[in-house]
């Protein structure tokens, strides 16, 4: 029988989402297909990271929620820098609730954090140069101490890529150990003994760590993490039940050993609530089911090396993966590993588009090195402290950044572009750009956003021109859709056409001026806009903006001057123009022509005086960036649909009697009359949950009429999440005003309409609050009885059990 205290479980997840962000405004852009969400990180945030930092445990009936507890503090986890940085400023509870966890994990496992770094951006290591391997570390290892405040002791490699220099680059860095894939372990031997034994991953003891020697004469430790139990998690169903999860984990141990076990897993984090829906509750209830029975303890990576360091030591298979059979075939090669969507498509476009990379790579260094000789002391030792004013692009880090690499009067938009060039030039690695199955994807069309920005940026420090012959080098890249033919096409059409520089910002802000009432106030991503000069007029639905703006680069601070001027004729009809470096004595003297021919309804010499003093060049409503682009087109849209609504509105309020009439005879109510008593039921609907309270007797009336009427809610996902932020702010009101018990019978009877019209709201932050409030009241004395009865009764609405004395 093996002793208790020397058998443990790990699990371990890998969260990480490709960089999705425009590489000119480094921000997500608006993504349809996530909807109800903005984009696909927020939809699995809302999905996986947030449910993780707060996942459920629930009682015997499992109907409702008897404990929450943070995840991420009794696994081994590593989050990627880049979706780090998107969940600060998008979605800051979660991001708390990850930072929250490994300061709880060490207190838990005797001092060691259950975080891991990860390289950077998740470059496939083994394909990197030398140069990028140094970076990616360092960058990983800066990125984690910023947000951790502490040294890494592990580092999560992309796809678990891994060749013996990569792992000297970790060594060198101080990092502890990393995470494998058993068919990554070639040979092992204990410490000490002269003879190697051949292993393969069923051979292969997954339950021991093991130290790999290195040829510098450092070493490293590894893990190799159970590839069956793993499978079993991500792809056949083990996540359906906490108990069979745990279970399982728990059976994995060799009775016949009687020294101290490590059973872990490791797969995507994504699989706890994104690819499977309510994985986060399994993980929850299997770590509590573990952390009560006696035949193991939880752990993590840290701790157990310090109980029991390495016993055997191991030799790696050079240049191999976790997700690819072929080692690391599946990011340079047509090696038959894809993702099953398209099994007649081939994947003949890895190889030529690596190529071209690689070139463009090559072509970058030399310029950098080149151009950097006067400009910085050391260009690469600059490169890899560059991290510290990417994470912080505030004025007094990068003076400090610049007094230690650059030298005196340099131009300080030349460094930036020099460096953002050269990250961009790493950003255009990220593996997911060869991981699917099509060049015009959008992973790889990222990639090539990437290294487009990486051209333009060098082509702003040099007469150099990188970019025809790239394209070239991308007609050899095969697309499997004849609408592209190569690669080529698909960078014209999807690259080119979104270029973004300083003029394009400024056309952004000019177009958008028309709407705003305060421009300045307007999200221009990482650039800004200050006004010399702002006047707006209107003429009934017809407006003219004319104005100077300076628009700066936060990132390379580069700036430029733009005089514009804007004539709105109303709807979606709009016309543009715009001047770079203007004539600033000429231009009050046009601007006051354009605002009084404007105001004297001549049109038409305004139009003129526009093309005389900007040029013939104009632009449209369509220029605008994705974002603002659709907030405006909704805003046109909604006050049409407005309108609409009105007219449907005069014909359900004046025609109500008849159908009603129709109604009681059984005679069957034409499809026009239905559609309109739909439309106007869903618009009522809406607006029950966007003032500040919930229309409780509105939202009475349109349950009953939706039921009697046969009608259904049009848009189910979106009225979900409307009422759920309205029940956690009326139960932030509850929690703030003390016992008023009319309130919570009041939020009681809006769990009952709802139910009526089939909707879910989505309650994960009202349960959080509810849990959190409960278990302070709880410690009260004297709580009024009548307020707690009804306090339960909403804890059961919400899916709360609390049992009060």
């Amino acid at each position: 029988m093996v002793e208790a205290g020397k058998r443990f479980v790990c699990i371990h997840g890998h969260f990480y989402q490709p960089p999705r962000e425009n590489a000119w405004l480094e921000v997500i852009e608006l993504q349809d297909s996530a909807h109800p969400y903005h984009d696909w990180n927020e939809r699995i945030s809302a999905e996986c990271y947030a449910p993780n930092a707060s996942s459920r445990i629930l009682d015997a009936d499992q109907r409702s929620i008897k404990k929450i507890q943070n995840n991420y503090s009794r696994i081994s986890f590593n989050f990627g820098p880049t979706l780090l940085s998107w969940m600060k400023d998008y979605d800051s509870e979660a991001y708390e609730g990850v930072l929250e966890a490994d300061r709880l994990s060490i207190e838990q496992f005797g001092g060691h954090g259950s975080a891991l770094a990860q390289v950077y951006n998740h470059m496939i290591m083994p394909l990197a140069n030398k140069r990028d391997k140094i970076t990616q570390v360092i960058w990983g290892i800066r990125d984690f101490t910023e947000r951790f405040r502490r040294k890494p002791e592990g580092m999560w490699l992309a796809e678990t890529a891994v060749d013996t220099e990569t792992l000297e680059v970790l060594a060198e860095h101080d990092i502890v150990f990393t995470i494998l894939a058993p068919r990554q372990a070639a040979t092992i031997r204990s410490i000490g003994s002269e003879n190697w034994q051949e292993i393969n991953e069923q051979s292969l003891n997954t339950k021991r760590p093991y130290r790999c020697h290195l040829p510098s004469g450092r070493h490293i430790d590894l893990f190799f993490y159970d590839g069956d139990a793993s499978q079993s998690i991500a792809f056949n169903g083990l996540l359906y039940d906490g108990r069979n999860f745990a279970e399982r984990l728990l059976s994995e141990f060799d009775p016949n050993d009687q020294g101290a076990q490590l059973v872990h897993v490791a797969t995507d984090g994504e699989t706890y609530g994104h690819h499977h829906a309510h994985g986060d509750m399994a993980l929850s209830f299997c770590l509590d089911y573990i952390d009560k029975d006696p035949r193991a303890r939880l752990v993590n990576y840290g701790q157990y090396l310090t109980l029991f360091p390495p016993q055997y030591e191991v030799k790696i298979h050079e240049r191999t993966s976790w997700s690819c059979y072929h080692g690391i075939e599946r990011w340079r090669e047509n090696c038959g590993c894809h993702s099953g969507g398209k099994p007649e498509w081939n994947q003949k476009w890895r190889k030529p588009l690596r190529e071209a990379l690689d070139w463009l790579r090559d072509e970058l260094g030399v310029l950098y090195e080149k151009e950097s000789k006067l400009a910085l002391k050391d260009c690469w030792a600059a490169r890899n402290d560059y991290i510290n004013v990417v994470l912080n692009r505030k004025d007094p880090v990068l003076r400090k950044f610049l007094s230690e690499h650059a030298a005196a009067d340099t131009d300080i938009t030349k460094v930036l572009r020099m460096l953002e060039m050269q990250r961009h030039a790493m950003l255009m690695y990220t593996s997911c750009g060869w991981f699917f199955d099509e060049v015009s994807g959008i992973e790889t069309v990222q990639i090539m956003q990437y290294a487009c920005r990486a051209v333009q940026l060098s082509r702003q420090f040099t007469k150099i021109d990188l970019e025809e012959n790239f394209i070239k080098k991308l007609e050899l890249v095969p697309s499997n859709l004849p609408m592209f033919g190569n690669a080529a096409e698909v960078y014209r059409r999807n690259i080119l056409s979104n270029k973004t520089n300083l003029q394009r910002v400024g056309v952004h802000y000019a177009v958008a001026s028309v709407f705003e009432e305060e421009p300045e106030s307007l999200p221009m991503f990482n650039y800004k806009a200050n006004n010399i000069s702002l006047v707006k007029k209107e003429a009934g639905e017809q407006k003219l903006v004319v104005g100077v703006t300076k628009v700066k680069s936060l990132v390379t601070r580069s700036e430029k001057i733009f005089a514009f001027g804007v004539v709105y004729l109303g709807k979606h009809d709009l016309i543009c123009h715009l001047r770079m470096d203007p004539d600033m004595e000429k231009f009050p003297g046009t601007e006051s022509e354009l605002t009084a021919a404007f105001m004297d309804g001549r049109l038409g010499d305004v139009m003129e005086q526009l093309r005389a003093f900007f040029g013939p060049e104009m632009y449209t409503l369509w220029h605008l960036f994705t974002d603002e682009k659709r907030k405006v087109l909704d805003q046109i849209t909604t006050r049409s649909l407005r309108e609409l609504e009105q007219s449907l509105r005069y014909t359900y309020n004046r025609d109500y009697p008849l159908i009603n009439a129709l109604s009681n005879n059984h005679i069957p109510i034409p499809r026009a009359y239905r559609t309109t008593f739909e439309y106007v039921l869903n618009a009522d609907l809406t607006d029950c949950f966007t003032p500040e309270r919930i229309a409780i007797k509105s939202l009475d009336r349109i349950a009953a009429e939706m039921d009697r009427w046969g009608l259904v809610v049009d848009d189910p996902d979106r009225i979900a999440r409307l009422a759920g932020e309205s029940i956690f702010k009326e139960i932030r009101r509850i929690e703030g005003e003390g016992e008023n018990t009319g309130r919570i019978v009041r939020l009681n009877k809006v769990f009952a309409l709802l139910k009526k019209l089939q909707i879910q709201p989505k309650l994960h932050k009202s349960q959080n609050l509810y849990f959190e409030f409960a278990m302070r009241k709880k410690d009260e004395q004297g709580n009024n009885p009548d307020w707690i009865r009804e306090f339960v009764i909403l804890g059961i609405n919400l899916g709360v059990r609390i049992e009060f004395d």
